[in-house]
């Protein structure tokens, strides 16, 4: 017998994720959130925008060095050095699920505020 998923409250069957919940989240909320947490690695703080790539491409491949180097077509080490630097200038530790959870929602909430939802 094939698994379903529930329906939500409401009548909707779509997944529960963090997108949809931070869509519930109002705009300058989820905007004040984004730019705390990624200030250090904004373009007027990074001007060349590598670390705030590097950190999308990073949790995009589920913190894999290796597949975040192949995806940037870089050394592994020069990957650890960027991460490192990431984690220096947010204070997060991105060996930690939460810490990564944290810049993940707030890449999230920067992209809706760029988009107009999360």
């Amino acid at each position: 017998m094939p698994h379903t998923t529930p329906p939500a409250p409401g009548g909707s069957s779509a997944p529960a994720t963090l997108e949809r919940l931070l869509s519930a989240v109002p705009a300058d909320v989820r905007a004040v959130f984004s730019a705390r947490a990624l200030r250090p690695l904004l373009p007027e703080h990074d001007r060349t925008g590598t670390l705030l790539h590097t950190l999308e491409v990073f949790l995009r491949h589920d913190a894999s060095w290796s597949r975040t180097a192949a995806a940037l077509h870089l050394h592994v080490n020069t990957v650890r050095y960027r991460i490192q630097r990431i984690e220096h200038l947010t204070g997060r530790d991105l060996t930690r699920l939460p810490h990564r959870l944290d810049l993940h929602a707030a890449l999230l909430c920067r992209a809706g505020a760029a988009g107009g939802e999360a």
